[in-house]
């Protein structure tokens, strides 16, 4: 025979099943909707805090820029090289993006990373530029050191405020490029995203 405090026993332990497994869907769905099934999200020391100031030498050898220079735009700033095959996937998508979005104040900063200047030439010559994108030059690597570079590609982003907000490790599809830019448009959080591998030389 079954007594009401085994009844109300079973009941709290169904109620807690109940409950563990509404709170998993709702975890699950928030993180599915919010970073997606492909790209992981993983920690960077380096957003939310100032992007980096030091000056970049510009890829035509008439000065340099720096990301205090473009405080106010939104800012990308893609580390690329000749060599690496993932740069080469994703060029259209940053060289429309720079085109699409130069019109809500977004400014690209494509900065070649151990390269030969023949190679990285030869490079843009084939696959296209835009002339919304400043094209520089890491002297030395010490740019990628600033950064935080571990590979390539990588790509992050900077808000009017000249802060880190979002980056991202191996190669862009334009979709997640105007999605990342549209966020920061809107105010809203980007982080990290690792949508592939990234090459070292």
């Amino acid at each position: 025979m079954t007594t009401t405090r085994q009844r109300t026993a079973g009941g709290r332990v169904a109620w807690f099943a109940i409950a563990g497994v509404a709170i998993f869907i709702v975890v699950a769905i928030v993180l599915a909707t919010r970073f997606g099934s492909d790209p992981t999200l993983t920690a960077s020391p380096l957003v939310g805090r100032p992007a980096p100031e030091e000056p970049i030498r510009l890829a035509d050898g008439s000065g340099a820029v720096s990301v205090a220079d473009l405080r106010g735009d939104i800012v990308v700033v893609n580390f690329w090289a000749s060599w690496c095959l993932p740069c080469r996937e994703e060029h259209a998508a940053l060289v429309q993006g720079a085109n699409d979005y130069a019109a809500f104040d977004t400014t690209f900063v494509a900065v070649n990373y151990q390269d030969d200047p023949d190679r990285a030439a030869a490079f843009l010559a084939e696959l296209g530029s835009s002339p919304e994108t400043i094209y520089a030059v890491d002297e030395g690597s010490a740019t990628a050191f600033a950064w935080g570079v571990l590979g390539l590609p990588e790509t992050f982003f900077i808000d009017r405020d000249g802060v880190v907000v979002g980056k991202v490790s191996g190669p862009l599809t334009y979709g997640l490029l105007s999605a990342t830019i549209e966020q920061i448009i809107l105010g809203e959080a980007v982080g990290e995203i690792t949508t592939g591998d990234v090459e070292n030389r």
